[in-house]
This record gives structure tokens, sequence and C-alpha cells, in this order.
């Protein structure tokens, strides 16, 4: 398993992370802040993890 993986904490769902990253914008016209576009692309990684199959499930 990745190291990051392990640093990330528990497993989220798919669902979970597709709500995360649909909160990020209160309205598609509204431009991300520079930390919300860092979000976006860190929870958008560990939603491709998820759907990978590339995590195991807490313990």
């Amino acid at each position: 398993m990745s190291p990051d993986v392990l640093a990330s904490g528990p497993v989220r769902s798919a669902a979970e992370l597709n709500a995360q990253i649909r909160a990020l914008w209160s309205h598609p016209a509204v431009p991300l802040s520079r930390e919300q576009r860092a979000e976006y692309e860190r929870l958008c990684a560990e939603l491709a993890r998820v759907q990978r199959g590339d995590v195991a499930p807490a313990a």
C-alpha cells in the first residue's frame, strides 16, 4: 500500500468524496480560491484511488 494512502486516514466512500467536491463550489460561475483548488485536486485524487480500488478499508 502506498504511504500517502496510509497517511490520509480512514477511507471515504466515492459518494462522500463526490459530495465534498460538489460542496466546494457555491455556483459554477464562481472560481475557486487557491486553497479550494488544492482541496479539489486532493479530493479528486482520493476519489480516483477509491474508484480504482487502490485503498484498503480502515481496520
